[in-house]
């Protein structure tokens, strides 16, 4: 009856999970693509070009020896736009070739063009070339992404004042930078041009930042954002942002105050890339900022055999829970069984340093009224920190005084997304703050935080032996 059993919009982490997964169960998938590559967003404009700028920026500048040689240390003296492309589109290529191969081995089939529902089961397609073709499935998964949001109010130029897409695509390295939006991909570029000594600025209307990060983690992280002499103007509003004659970008904040900068970048937000999909053709609509209700368990949307997974159902948007939400909407989709995955999982943040956490905050069990303990450790009390010049870092662990189970975990600094998978294991397997203090970690690592953490966490909590 259909020519395929799951027609799959969009070849994001969530498409091409979901499409794999689909074809290994002996079904026929159709991916359809509007890119010019298979990859979606992650690949080309979001996750893997923002961690690839992100490791050239640190490799190239030398950022992680000034703890030995100072603050002057450089591995290239003078960094272009171009060196950090020429990386950039290596590893891109890479990555297209690596999913291209996984679709042939799987058999998944693949089309680029502009996808649109006539009915539930039926989409139309427009290619480059203006040719229309349908394609009908017995069931669609919707995995098209997010697009910037670019407010009317902002002059996008492309070059001085730009989104985070087009930040990619810039000629040169400013010498200044005002960043509006102090969410995770603000913080992210922010940080990054940091690192290249570019003089950055944040604004954002909120008091805070990333108010679901542990908030010990944050005011740590404030701390070394400071330090370094980034502003962090929070709180605070572009009521105006204007390109001047000679090239600069002046910015007019709620506050009365003035800004003049080589560069705007605005990432206060995105919006869901459902706005071509035709969705009153099936009675399928998104909320004000493109988004799609689902499901939490099935990611079933209100209509029966159209799913939605990915960034475009909305928190946390990671492209790792999205690559899990896609696998089981396919499952569900198929009518194969298919399981929760575990209740916590790490959301990491590839600023300059890197945050990573899992499970509760300190905030969140006060809140919950759980009795709890902290333990804490800074990566300059590991060995391994000592050779690597680290002279911040922070590792907190969270603990439930009545099961001694561990709760939460949270880290920033280096390799902090890395890490906080040993915490993640444990905390997922109900393991207790005895874990930490009887098992051994190599040495030295930084992992050894997991000890000394645990330690300190225990000498307050007392030895539970003592106790029966």
């Amino acid at each position: 009856m259909f020519q395929y059993d799951l027609v799959v919009v969009g070849s994001g982490p969530a498409g091409r999970r979901g499409a794999i997964q689909a074809a290994k169960l002996g079904k026929k998938v159709l991916v359809i693509e509007q890119g010019k590559r298979v990859g979606g967003v992650s690949v080309h404009t979001g996750t893997i070009p923002s961690k690839t700028l992100r490791e050239t920026a640190l490799n190239l500048s030398g950022w992680r020896e000034r703890g030995f040689y100072g603050r002057a240390y450089r591995v290239k003296q003078e960094i272009s736009a171009e060196d950090l492309r020429r990386r950039l589109l290596i590893t891109l290529d890479h990555e297209v070739e690596v999913l291209e191969h996984q679709f042939a081995r799987n058999r998944v089939q693949h089309i680029r063009g502009k996808a649109s529902f006539i009915d539930a089961s039926t989409l139309q397609v427009i290619k480059d070339d203006g040719e229309t073709t349908q394609v009908t499935g017995a069931s669609v998964l919707l995995a098209v992404g997010t697009k910037p949001f670019r407010p009317d109010y902002i002059p996008f130029d492309g070059k001085t004042v730009l989104d985070s897409d087009e930040l990619l695509d810039i000629q040169d390295l400013p010498r200044s930078m005002v960043v509006i939006g102090a969410g995770v991909i603000g913080i992210e570029y922010a940080t990054i041009f940091s690192a290249l000594d570019t003089a950055v600025t944040v604004i954002d209307p909120k008091a805070t930042m990333l108010d679901f990060i542990d908030k010990e983690i944050i005011e740590d992280f404030t701390y070394q954002l400071r330090d370094r002499n980034m502003k962090l103007l929070l709180g605070q509003k572009a009521d105006k942002v204007e390109t001047l004659e000679n090239g600069k970008v002046e910015l007019t904040l709620d506050s009365g105050r003035r800004l003049t900068t080589d560069m705007v970048l605005f990432a206060a937000g995105r919006m869901g890339a459902t706005d071509t999909l035709n969705l009153p053709a099936i009675g399928l609509e998104a909320d004000s900022r493109g988004r799609l209700k689902v499901n939490p368990e099935t990611f079933q949307t209100s209509v029966a055999n159209v799913y939605a997974a990915g960034d475009v159902v909305g928190f946390p948007s990671l492209a790792s829970t999205s690559m899990e939400q896609g696998r089981i909407a396919a499952r569900v989709a198929i009518g194969a069984v298919a399981k929760e995955p575990p209740k916590y999982f790490p959301y990491g943040i590839y600023a300059v340093p890197e945050i990573s956490t899992c499970g509760l905050t300190e905030e969140e069990m006060k809140e919950r009224g759980i009795p709890y303990e902290c333990g804490i450790a800074r990566f300059r009390e590991t060995s391994r920190g000592h050779i690597m010049g680290l002279d911040t870092g922070l590792l907190k662990l969270i603990f439930s005084l009545k099961t001694r189970r561990l709760l939460g975990v949270h880290i920033v600094g280096e390799g902090a997304t890395e890490l906080v998978h040993i915490g993640q294991a444990v905390l997922n397997l109900k393991g207790t703050v005895e874990y930490f203090v009887e098992n051994t970690f190599n040495y030295p690592t930084l992992a050894e935080a997991y000890k000394i953490a645990g330690l300190d966490a225990w000498n307050r909590m007392g030895d539970i032996k003592s106790e029966l």
